[in-house]
């Protein structure tokens, strides 16, 4: 049984840029860099028949290419941040994606996430031992961080194993944008 989600990659020059922010972080487990993207929509662990089902749905998309950029870090996890990130700037065209998106896989039954939509690019998960004081001083330190807008002409359908961290991170399919 498949484990699937929809995203977008990310162009080799930001992911030099976001790779450069390693360090400086107890208790971080940094993401690899082939593994950054911007999640779109976590499908999660489907059968063969949902996986062609959503491979169908996600084809019949006809968004336009946009472009995007990265502005500022972040952390999930209000009291205790599990996960450090770079921030995607608000973009109408992404959201308009992800909604389309969103709208065809609750057409097949899957249910939605539970939090809000928050574009991002996870760059590191963090360990119990992660104390909240160094994250903000980590995310204060890099609080000025920006990326040149990049263009997304597809979106991706990628598989993942049921591990810690989700990784290798196998492109299943791609789906061009208008």
């Amino acid at each position: 049984m498949p484990r699937l989600f929809a995203g977008l990659e990310i162009p080799p020059d930001i992911t030099t840029m976001l790779s450069l922010q390693k360090g400086g972080l107890y208790g971080a487990r940094w993401v690899d860099e082939s593994n950054y993207h911007i999640t779109l929509r976590f499908m999660g662990d489907v059968d063969y028949t949902l996986a062609n089902e959503i491979v169908f749905q996600m084809s019949q998309i006809q968004c336009p290419e946009f472009d995007l950029s990265l502005r500022g870090f972040g952390s999930f996890g209000a009291k205790k941040p599990h996960s450090v990130f770079a921030a995607v700037q608000n973009n109408e065209d992404l959201l308009l994606l992800h909604h389309e998106l969103e709208r065809r896989m609750r057409k097949l039954g899957l249910k939605s996430d539970k939090h809000d939509y928050t574009p991002h690019v996870t760059l590191a998960r963090l360990k119990k031992s992660a104390e909240p004081i160094d994250v903000a001083n980590y995310l204060t330190l890099r609080g000025g961080f920006r990326t040149d807008h990049f263009r997304v002409p597809r979106f991706i359908l990628y598989s993942s194993r049921d591990s810690t961290g989700g990784g290798p991170y196998v492109i299943e399919e791609t789906f061009d944008l208008l």
